[in-house]
């Protein structure tokens, strides 16, 4: 990792929380959102505010549907070109979650102007631009301010066929859950604002973080797959709990399934764990049972807020090998089957 330029603070010191760790919280997002269920909601929008799913979908025609999403927030680390990279990601993942293919972003910036260099922030930008061009789009435009904490992000576009995409409602019993990314990303954020993360531990936050969720595209036309989601700043145990309540069935996840970036969970033992893993739980804690003796450092991983994490694919039990076959053939040679959709009402249970 590069160091800050010597006269600056580092990035993370001008956050208050980073990455998807500054989202706010579930349950209070839900009283903020409350009255905007009342504004007119015309045909063409196949996907809006519904069921928290990860982009809107406008119809544009028969075969074509705009998706339309925006992700932005804080620095997650001091290296101003990752810190581009990782949050330019995470915002074209959502188009990638709904099945769709990237075309064009506009950037969203926020910066401190008289506390980081030009160079510095200029490196940011780069940062996001190194992104788009791995998914191959332009950034179009976008808007600046002068803010009091350093945000970037984006406004990302991408096109779908209306028949495929798809929604984090949509798991159906009997479907298996595979996940794309190890989780751990929140937790190696909190060991690197205290300078406790080693120099392996940090490219492995990187290589993750960075890596585009390319495989949603053709995830999204392979038949036997149902829903689609990332998990990002809820936390894996959020996430699941958004797709169980829209598909109205019961998600039981395999706890020791579920894969771990190397040394996540000897961090967290350690204590480096985020505010927001905290305030995830009191959000919806109340609708995941969890086995005796599930140790208190398994749940804060469980609700764990990724930044740029994995794809989240309820998908027919006999679909699960090509789903998996798609995850390594786009490079997610973590990819696992974690979990299992059965009758029931909107809740995890953990085994």
């Amino acid at each position: 990792m590069n160091a800050p330029i010597a006269s600056e603070p580092r990035l993370t010191s001008l956050s208050h929380g980073g990455g998807c760790g500054c989202k706010i919280a579930p349950g209070v997002l839900t009283g903020l959102l409350r009255g905007t269920a009342m504004l007119p909601v015309p045909e063409a929008l196949l996907v809006g505010i519904e069921t928290s799913d990860d982009a809107a979908v406008y119809r544009l025609n028969d075969d074509q549907a705009l998706v339309a999403t925006t992700d932005f927030f804080m620095p997650i680390v001091d290296d101003p070109l990752d810190f581009g990279r990782i949050a330019a990601t995470n915002a074209i993942s959502d188009v990638y979650a709904m099945g769709a293919t990237p075309i064009m972003a506009l950037s969203l910036v926020g910066m401190p102007i008289n506390t980081l260099s030009s160079d510095t922030i200029a490196r940011i930008l780069e940062g996001g631009a190194m992104a788009c061009r791995d998914a191959g789009i332009p950034i179009a435009g976008g808007h600046t301010i002068d803010s009091v904490e350093a945000i970037y992000g984006l406004v990302a576009m991408g096109l779908v066929d209306p028949a495929h995409v798809k929604r984090n409602a949509g798991a159906r019993p009997g479907d298996l859950l595979i996940l794309g990314k190890p989780l751990g990303v929140g937790v190696m954020s909190a060991a690197l604002k205290k300078e406790a993360l080693d120099a392996e531990g940090y490219a492995q936050m990187i290589a993750a973080t960075t890596r585009l969720n390319t495989p949603g595209p053709d995830l999204a036309r392979l038949p036997g797959v149902h829903a689609m989601t990332d998990v990002t700043g809820f936390g894996l145990a959020g996430h699941m709990l958004e797709m169980a309540r829209g598909s109205n069935c019961e998600l039981r996840l395999n706890w020791k399934a579920v894969p771990l970036l190397p040394g996540a969970r000897a961090l967290a033992s350690s204590g480096f764990v985020t505010g927001a893993s905290g305030r995830n739980w009191a959000s919806y804690g109340e609708d995941v049972s969890l086995p005796d003796g599930f140790a208190d450092v398994d749940r804060a991983l469980l609700s764990d807020p990724q930044t740029s994490g994995g794809l989240l694919v309820s998908c027919a039990a006999q679909s699960a090998d090509s789903v998996l076959a798609i995850f390594r053939d786009h490079g997610f040679a973590d990819a696992a089957v974690i979990a299992e959709a059965h009758e029931g009402a909107g809740r995890l249970t953990v085994t």
